[in-house]
């Protein structure tokens, strides 16, 4: 059987592993199936108030490798600070950013492939105008996605462009508490998109598309249909 089992990268896909020098079996099946149902994200230890450290060693003596596993039991101070009323609750989740530089494309090509990694669930595209090599000038496709998702729409970007090769990294990110809240104009209901913290709104603005379909369909400037939407959104909110 190969190191590490078969069953154990599965339950590890997606998760940042890495191989040492002990050839023998450090993670089995069952310690990947809990972490991977545990844990929410990988990497170092966050900032937190520590409150209980547990040590666990295993049967085998391995040369100048403590077989150690070690357990710390806390609460982050994130949390800490959103109790005591002087913090944030942001929510944090892992996203894979994808990069490719192309200079030998059709931008029309390039428009498509942005399009359709949109439609295949990317958080968000966007392009950079870059110099490269030879002085010629080049166009970097940079791809938002979850972490599920990387696969798709990496293999999205060979398909599609002229790319011999993808970048990719791990980040993480902050994001607002999302709602939705329709407001009547005289054309139509529009949605208003909110972000907030703690109930407290950071963010309002129209829903483009709403805007942009009540726009074509009754032949009103798209600028007049997201003001009015606000207006209204902002007289009702002020009573």
């Amino acid at each position: 059987m190969p190191v590490p089992a078969p069953a154990t990268l599965e339950l590890l896909q997606g998760v940042p592993v890495y191989s040492g020098e002990i050839q023998k079996e450090l993670v089995t099946p069952t310690g990947a199936a809990i972490v991977r149902k545990l844990a929410a994200e990988f990497g170092a230890i966050p900032p937190m108030k520590t409150e209980t450290i547990g040590y666990g060693a295993g049967t085998r003596d391995f040369p100048d490798h403590s077989n150690v596993l070690r357990l710390v039991v806390g609460e982050s101070l994130e949390s800490e600070l959103v109790q005591a009323g002087r913090g944030d609750a942001l929510a944090s989740e892992e996203v894979v950013v994808l990069e490719a530089n192309l200079d030998d494309l059709n931008p029309q090509i390039i428009g498509y492939t942005t399009e359709r990694l949109l439609a295949e669930g990317a958080l968000d595209v966007f392009t950079t105008a870059v110099q490269m090599k030879k002085g010629r000038p080049g166009t970097l496709v940079t791809v938002l996605s979850k972490v599920e998702e990387e696969s798709k729409l990496r293999d999205i970007l060979f398909h599609e462009s002229s790319t011999l090769g993808v970048r990719r990294r791990r980040e993480q990110r902050r994001v607002l508490a999302r709602r939705h809240e329709s407001v009547a104009t005289p054309w139509g209901a529009v949605r208003i998109k909110f972000g907030s913290v703690n109930g407290m709104e950071f963010q309002s603005t129209p829903e483009y598309e709403d805007c942009r379909e009540i726009a074509a369909a009754k032949n009103v400037p798209l600028k007049t249909v997201m003001q009015e939407a606000m207006r209204l959104y902002l007289d009702k909110k002020n009573g």
